[in-house]
């Protein structure tokens, strides 16, 4: 079924707001499961339906209109995924208030610095902790009048910073019934969502109640969702693609959103919740095709029927996609083929995903070619899709009768699309913001007659658009060659033992790489080179460095012989938000690796 075709829920959407949608949902379908969650007390998993989540948000808007915040003042959210995180969100909404979603596990001094330039009234957070470390920052925060922390016993902690500071649970109770407030419209501010950033302080994206809810109208007409299915909620619903397709989408849809416990116990909630669509980062994916890769080291006869078993799957989607296919192979040997080796592999992936999983929509990253080759071969149907916070996330992306891995699919309907100078990617639509919070110049700078300027390089082929890499990303070595890094960086990772790679060379002579290995993998590796995986001077000997190139060149044999590292260096130091080489959306922060490389770097190309 075509975009044009579905006539699904989207087809009848016409609430203008976020508040309008809900109260849809909520009339329309008031005895279904809306939410799942873990009760840690009983230790099962609890439903709540939308009529229930209705009266749950009614306690929290008598408890936040108690301030007579002003319209438009910005409620800083830092709460993992939960019943709580959404309540203060569709709070604050129905208030005419603009949330400022926080990511909850960034630094401290981020955190104090959004607050300070959000001018946020109110603060949910979680911990104290999480609060004495933000006061620990030493950011005045003149315009906070109140800290709502969820766990905690004290009704009203000690604190020096001078912010009053609540427990949740008095803080709900204290709320006042008669609550009248006029609500937004369809161009006040929907969100105040700071982009992470790999380079310099976050900005803040403003996005507007329509901005939002074209983008779930649109995404709804390429991606159909309904009443059925279930969401797993993981994703920080800091990250806008979360907030978009994996909370106000299922509102739309009618559909059940579970909050997994954590990202660590993912595995066992896929299972257990058991799916139906997954809203996911490559990282999910990549883990588990880096799992399955594994199994298959133990038995050359195990790994020769999983390679046949992609192969012939692979021939199968893409003939049913109009694809073209490579070889001479015929449909009914593929078929037999499929019968006799397909299906038991295909149902060992499913089974990883919880055994239900319908579509899988993989977005914030590139999904490397051979992870999507793997599992649309074995039946499981990710989708790959394109967007930034800029745009209430979503831009382009692929259907699933309409689905060619190797680009993001095609623009959502009512966005438009064009390439402009530098090859880069301009975009035109109602979900593209209204611009940066307090930054007219940068706003001026990325939105030009209209036209959004992504910052990513594109080539838009027979509707399809393929993203070739960054504009401020290329590489240029000393010898004038260009190489886009992300390219690079997802042909190395294809292999299970690179969990992370780096790659650079600009105004170098050629590119190098660092990349971080897996720990069992080089635990294996380095048996094989007779090495002490546990010393840390085996990953500077010669033999390792040797080996892993050879890896790398092996992986990127199918790039210009420039683009190729002819240097590498090896470490188990993973790369985290933490320790501030990756931003929160789990992008590599590039100045923050080569400052904390520096020297290492300078070596690879002294020798």
């Amino acid at each position: 079924m075509s975009m044009n075709q579905h006539q699904g829920p989207a087809a009848s959407l016409h609430q203008r707001t976020l508040p309008e949608l809900l109260a849809w949902r909520i009339a329309a379908t008031p005895h279904a499961a809306a939410y799942r969650h873990f009760d840690g007390g009983r230790n099962v998993w609890a439903s709540v339906s939308w009529a229930e989540f209705g009266e749950r948000i009614a306690r929290w808007t008598r408890a936040l209109s108690r301030l007579a915040l002003p319209r438009g003042a910005r409620i800083a959210i830092l709460l993992p995924n939960s019943l709580d995180a959404v309540c203060i969100d569709q709070a604050a909404l129905a208030l005419a208030c603009v949330p400022v979603p926080l990511h909850a596990i960034d630094n401290a001094a981020s955190i104090a610095y959004i607050l300070n330039d959000s001018e946020a009234s109110v603060l949910v957070a979680s911990t104290l902790d999480q609060w004495n470390s933000i006061v620990s920052v030493g950011q005045p925060l003149p315009a906070l009048r109140e800290v709502v922390l969820r766990e905690i016993t004290t009704a009203t902690p000690p604190g020096g910073s001078g912010v009053p500071v609540i427990a949740l649970a008095a803080w709900l109770a204290r709320g006042e019934p008669g609550v009248t407030a006029q609500p937004p419209t369809e161009d006040d501010l929907a969100a105040l969502v700071y982009t992470s950033g790999t380079t310099g302080k976050p900005k803040g994206v403003m996005l507007t109640h329509r901005n939002v809810v074209s983008n779930v109208v649109a995404s709804l007409a390429r991606v159909a969702a309904g009443p059925d299915d279930v969401f797993l909620s993981f994703l920080p619903l800091s990250h806008t693609f979360e907030r978009t397709a994996g909370y106000y989408l299922p509102i739309a849809a009618g559909s059940c959103v579970a909050f997994a416990r954590s990202v660590g116990q993912l595995a066992e909630d896929l299972k257990t919740v058991q799916p139906t669509i997954l809203v996911s980062v490559p990282r999910i994916y990549e883990r588990v095709y880096a799992r399955m890769q594994a199994m298959l080291e133990s038995s050359a006869l195990r790994r020769r029927i999983f390679e046949v078993a992609v192969a012939t799957g692979w021939r199968r989607f893409r003939r049913s996609q109009n694809l073209p296919i490579d070889g001479a192979s015929s449909r009914m040997l593929d078929g037999l083929l499929w019968m006799l080796e397909g299906r038991a592999v295909s149902r060992r992936l499913q089974a990883q995903f919880g055994g239900r999983l319908r579509l899988a929509v993989s977005g914030g990253a590139p999904l490397s070619m051979p992870i999507a080759r793997c599992f649309l071969g074995l039946g499981l149907p990710v989708l790959q899709g394109y967007g930034m916070t800029e745009a209430s996330p979503v831009i382009a992306v692929n259907a699933l009768e309409d689905n060619d891995p190797a680009t993001v699919g095609r623009a959502l309907p009512g966005v438009e699309a064009r390439i402009g100078d530098n090859m880069e990617l301009l975009v035109r639509g109602p979900s593209v913001m209204r611009g940066y919070w307090k930054r007219d110049v940068d706003t001026a700078q990325t939105i030009v007659d209209g036209w959004l300027h992504t910052g990513d390089q594109a080539a838009i082929e027979a509707g399809r658009i393929r993203i070739l890499g960054r504009v401020k990303e290329i590489i240029v070595t000393s010898t004038g060659e260009k190489i886009a890094p992300v390219d690079l960086e997802l042909a190395i990772t294809a292999d299970p033992l690179f969990e992370q790679a780096y790659a650079f060379g600009d105004n170098r002579p050629f590119i190098a790489c660092i990349v971080v290995l897996n720990q069992a993998a080089w635990a294996r590796l380095a048996a094989e080179l007779r090495l002490d995986p546990a010393a840390p001077e085996s990953l500077a000997a010669s033999a390792a460095r040797g080996s892993v190139l050879e890896r790398i060149r092996a992986l990127t044999k199918g790039f210009p012989y420039y683009a190729q590292p002819r240097a590498v260096w090896l470490t188990l130091e993973p790369w985290t938000i933490e320790n501030v080489l990756l931003t929160p959306t789990l992008k590599l922060k590039r100045n923050n690796l080569a400052a904390h490389y520096s020297a290492q770097i300078e070596a690879l190309y002294r020798r």
